[in-house]
């Protein structure tokens, strides 16, 4: 079993414990997750992290033959949302702001993507997330806000 597989089965049985019978309401990993080709590459319960990698493909490139700034945020968001599931009860974002550093460029292969809780206070979630380059360089940052929309699994 190679990292990628051992990093879904962590969190298979995470999402298993967490959620119990109620996992079966839910596609994970997201559909959109899979058409972008997203891999989990690090998972960390206790520090509420998760990172995943995504492609630069020709068909994410905007003109100037760049990952488009949309398709950035969608890598973002689609690294927030599985990891909103992991660690808090079923939510949903209510803001996603991104800030852009550098380009993301095919010569770079794949941007990796962390992402963090770094609050809760009561139904609000507070997450940031960073997009980097295989050499470590930040492309992008951002900052969500999710709201709890069921208190918690009965």
């Amino acid at each position: 079993m190679d990292r990628t597989e051992a990093i879904d089965r962590e969190i298979m049985q995470a999402l298993h414990e967490r959620m119990g019978d109620h996992i079966h309401a839910y596609t994970f990993p997201p559909p959109v997750f899979v058409a972008m080709q997203g891999k989990f590459v690090a998972f960390d319960p206790d520090a509420a992290m998760l990172q995943a990698r995504f492609p630069v493909r020709e068909d994410f490139l905007n003109p100037y033959g760049a990952m488009q700034g949309g398709m950035v945020a969608a890598a973002v968001d689609n690294t927030l949302g599985p990891l909103s599931v992991l660690v808090a009860p079923p939510n949903v974002t209510r803001t996603l702001e991104m800030t852009y550093s550098r380009a993301a460029t095919p010569e770079i292969g794949t941007v990796l993507v962390e992402a963090r809780l770094v609050e809760r206070k009561g139904r609000k979630l507070t997450f940031t997330a960073e997009v980097f380059s295989p050499q470590g360089e930040r492309l992008a940052r951002a900052r969500a806000l999710h709201w709890v929309f069921v208190p918690d699994f009965e």
